[in-house]
């Protein structure tokens, strides 16, 4: 089936993992055509080889508008450094269109690097809801969906039916099972992606919010994470960590080194995203049909997964605006989503994609998938997300690694966070 085709293409893709006016500073070379003419569009590594050929189609049909694809790095960090530093050549920049992580958008818009688009432009009632909150700044929409994602928990689905238990819904039926059954069969119990880099402020954020909690309010003005939800939450997995039901090798975890415990047969349990399942479900893997995939869990119940993807946001500079936003309504359309889950192995943002029966029947977790991204939340907004992100790092993994308590760690990101804000 074409879902274990994408299995290979999704190890490459991780975490994988934009008015209508002319702004003041735009190129001067962008009017007589109404904004129309060629495009650079600028992207992390596509490693499916995907987006090319998609690009192909455009061409065809537009050839007065033609698009030119830029590959920048594959690690996000990379990714974020070169866009930021063409950004701030201001017109002298070459991007067009930017494909850019979904924590990002608040950064860029604040920054004034990227233009404010028109709502009615773009068929976002079709979206999956939550995506489209990571669009927005300050109330105005200042990109566009184009790739979701959510955070699942996956488990071995053979040892759980063998002990008679279902997956579990909440953190201490989690907790029992990576305590109890995870050694009867040689395993460890539970692991995410703890090494300091933003997965881990992906997976703190996960577990402050799945306890009611939040980060920060008011588009990162208000720092609000000082609660007892946070200190739940961090606590929850430091609690894991110092007693052995998470190995103190998920400390060094990124998506991949957990993807493959996981897929080796070494955990019994596993957030990451929906590639991993995939990949767990491929011929060839140790655990291929052996695993599940439910939503993370909470406190009392399914938890919030953050979310994550791609939005496609114009450069305030863009040399054909017009051009842009019309690429982006292409991008975004029915069909090319589509080719985005079967092509690109990436979960779509549209809405009904997730209902369509042939599309279940080729990549079976798309149902699970739709539950999480709908319940998911995107990570704190603010005009400083990358200094945001470290900090979060740095004070939790403390905890984690018993260093602080998550009483003083959740204090001491509260006046982390608050001297930011203050910059």
């Amino acid at each position: 089936m074409r879902w274990r085709r994408a299995a290979g293409r999704f190890l490459l893709v991780l975490a994988v993992v934009l008015t209508g006016c002319v702004a003041s500073g735009a190129r001067a070379d962008e009017g007589a055509a109404g904004g129309r003419g060629p495009l650079t569009l600028a992207t992390a590594g596509d490693l499916t080889g995907y987006l090319g050929a998609v690009l192909e189609g455009w061409n065809r049909t537009h050839p007065d508008e033609r698009v030119t694809l830029v590959e920048l790095p594959d690690s996000a960090d990379e990714t974020h450094a070169q866009m930021t530093t063409d950004l701030r050549a201001g017109e002298r920049s070459r991007f067009d269109v930017l494909n850019i992580d979904v924590a990002w958008t608040s950064q860029f818009a604040a920054a004034g690097w990227i233009r404010p688009l028109p709502r009615e432009r773009f068929p976002l009632d079709s979206f999956l809801p939550p995506v489209v909150d990571t669009a927005t700044y300050d109330g105005h929409l200042y990109a566009v969906p184009y790739v979701t994602n959510a955070g699942l928990l996956l488990y071995r689905k053979d040892i759980l039916e063998k002990e008679g238990v279902a997956p579990p819904r909440t953190w201490s039926e989690l907790e029992q099972a990576a305590k109890t059954i995870a050694p009867k069969y040689g395993l460890d119990g539970y692991a995410g992606q703890f090494l300091p880099y933003e997965g881990l402020t992906v997976n703190a954020a996960e577990a402050v919010y799945s306890a009611g909690g939040t980060i920060l309010g008011d588009e990162g003005e208000r720092v609000t994470v000082n609660s007892a939800a946070a200190r739940e939450g961090i606590g929850y997995l430091a609690r894991g960590l110092r007693e052995g039901w998470i190995p103190e090798e998920a400390l060094n975890y990124k998506e991949e080194e957990s993807r493959q415990a996981f897929q080796d047969g070494r955990l019994l349990f596993l957030r990451n995203w929906p590639y991993a399942y995939v990949s767990a479900s491929a011929p060839g893997s140790e655990v291929a049909g052996k695993t599940g995939a439910v939503p993370l869990p909470g406190p009392e119940g399914p938890g919030t997964s953050v979310l994550g993807g791609s939005n496609l946001a114009v450069n305030t500079h863009a040399r054909h605006p017009e051009s842009a936003m019309r690429l982006i309504g292409y991008l975004t359309g029915e069909r090319v989503q589509r080719e985005v889950l079967t092509r690109g192995a990436l979960p779509p943002v549209r809405a009904a994609l997730y209902d369509d029966p042939t599309l279940v029947r080729e990549f079976p977790y798309l149902p699970t998938l739709r539950a999480s991204v709908l319940a998911a939340a995107p990570r704190p907004k603010s005009p400083r997300y990358d200094q945001v992100s470290l900090a979060v790092q740095a004070v939790v993994h403390d905890a984690l690694t018993g260093h602080e308590t998550p009483e003083s760690a959740v204090r001491r990101l509260a006046r982390e966070l608050a001297a930011l804000s203050r910059r």
